[in-house]
């Protein structure tokens, strides 16, 4: 095995197979809902966009799409040190979200089955192709002499419950903000191949229209349920799961930024262009978007990291543990002020856009 898949620090629970990344506020999260309520949901308003979603589903445009060809067979050792570090991570990353989705839709597929057969078979449909990228991306890690044992991380992970609504919210935005980030990357390497590091970018164009599409089948159960976007809770909770999604997104690739940078992308620049297109898309069917264009808001982002960076710091430091609650007090205070400011920057309202919807 080569050495320096082994540095810095892969640990494994068996040979080739790698222990997960601990989980954080800031990793891939599984989730479950309440099954019941989902099934009580009467579609009809929205029935025919469902109806038609359901038949692209079942065309499965990429039915032979992920199938690895000549280019992956080759040692992949000259990517190695920080550079292979950072990559195995960010196919990690992104297999440990998208199994999570083959489990939350494969779930919603099996337990509404009977109840409301367009959508248990829009979700079995969603599930076949979130399994497909999960086993692509798994198979990519294994180029590295790793890979994530799924049977593991199903029974290990932490389930976080949220009611259907809230589901609705994070699941539509996190295939909207998917379909953006993967397509900016392919455009991107499209137009510099020198930067193209490894074959599975060039799947993305491809892949990014299953994200899409999901993404099209949340926006049309939101509209379906018209109760979930049309009051002062659902202003209240669409902007706090898009700070959330872009505040999540946004940290996470700054602290990887020598990975994008390898791609020859920018990480901030990259960040800001996706989080854009993303709020762009949510004005479509929630209530209200984030003022992105404020400057305010990637700065107060920007000191969230700094303050992270020092809290990494402090955790690394050889100062005692009681000691270093007190080193950080402040600056998680920071983070929390940042991004309660963040949340209280007043919003631009959709309403009148989507007044035909609402």
């Amino acid at each position: 095995m080569v050495d320096s898949l082994k540095k810095p620090g892969f640990e494994e629970i068996r040979p080739g197979i790698k222990v997960p990344a601990k989980e954080t506020l800031l990793t891939p999260r599984f989730y479950t809902t309440d099954f019941d309520e989902m099934a009580r949901m009467d579609i009809s308003v929205n029935e025919d966009e469902l109806q038609a979603i359901l038949e692209e589903f079942r065309t499965d445009y990429n039915r032979h799409h992920f199938v690895r060809d000549a280019e992956f067979e080759q040692s992949w050792d000259h990517i190695d040190g920080e550079t292979r570090q950072l990559f195995v991570e960010f196919l990690e990353r992104s297999c440990t979200a998208e199994f999570s989705g083959f489990l939350l839709y494969k779930e919603l597929g099996r337990r509404l089955k009977g109840k409301s057969p367009v959508l248990a078979e829009c979700f079995n449909l969603m599930s076949r192709d979130e399994a497909r990228h999960a086993g692509f991306l798994n198979k990519a890690m294994s180029d590295f002499n790793l890979s994530l044992d799924l049977g593991f991380l199903t029974k290990s992970r932490n389930y976080t419950f949220f009611k259907p609504k809230f589901i609705f919210y994070a699941t539509y935005l996190s295939e909207k903000i998917g379909y953006w980030r993967y397509i900016t990357i392919f455009r991107h390497l499209e137009a510099h191949p020198e930067d193209r590091i490894y074959p599975i970018f060039r799947f993305f164009e491809n892949w990014c229209q299953d994200e899409n599409r999901h993404g099209d089948f949340f926006d049309a159960i939101m509209k379906s349920q018209p109760q979930m976007l049309n009051d002062w809770k659902a202003r209240l909770w669409s902007r706090f799961f898009l700070l959330s999604v872009f505040a999540t997104m946004y940290l996470n690739d700054i602290q990887r930024k020598d990975f994008y940078a390898t791609l020859g992308l920018d990480a901030r620049e990259y960040d800001i262009h996706v989080i854009k297109k993303t709020n762009e898309n949510a004005g479509r069917v929630f209530p209200l978007m984030l003022d992105v264009e404020n400057p305010d808001f990637y700065q107060r982002l920007d000191t969230c990291i700094s303050n992270n960076e020092k809290l990494g710091a402090i955790a690394n430091s050889k100062t005692p543990k009681f000691l270093q609650f007190f080193q950080k007090l402040p600056l998680y205070i920071s983070n929390g002020w940042q991004l309660l400011r963040l949340y209280l920057m007043k919003p631009i309202d959709t309403v009148s856009a989507q007044g035909a919807v609402r």
